[in-house]
């Protein structure tokens, strides 16, 4: 069975940093397409950033600069650098396999003032 586990969020403030990392397990990691999706409160889950298996990288217009996409395929681990913090980066963050009806828990991140 696939398993999605994301962890690395918590609390920091405006202009902070934090590390989101993601396992997976069940899938074929190597060449998947994975991305990193968030939810804010009343908001819909939006893409943030997403990477391929050889690494090519794509970002959200509002995270670009700031964010950076990395994977790991001996780990079987995707992570999301997250640089420069803002409230609006608030939300749960979810690690996702593009084009499959996986979502882990997810981690909650809140950027706070």
């Amino acid at each position: 069975q696939v398993q999605l586990v994301e962890s690395g969020g918590g609390l920091v403030q405006v202009g902070g940093s934090l590390r989101l990392s993601c396992i997976a397990s069940g899938m074929v990691f190597k060449f998947s397409h994975m991305g990193w999706y968030r939810q804010a409160p009343g908001e819909e889950r939006e893409s943030v950033a997403t990477i391929t298996g050889i690494g090519s990288t794509n970002y959200a217009t509002s995270v670009k600069g700031r964010f950076t996409i990395s994977r790991d395929n001996a780990k079987n681990a995707v992570y999301l650098q997250m640089n420069n913090l803002k409230p609006e980066d608030t939300g749960v963050y979810f690690c996702h396999p593009m084009g499959t009806q996986f979502w882990g828990q997810g981690t909650q991140v809140t950027v706070s003032s």
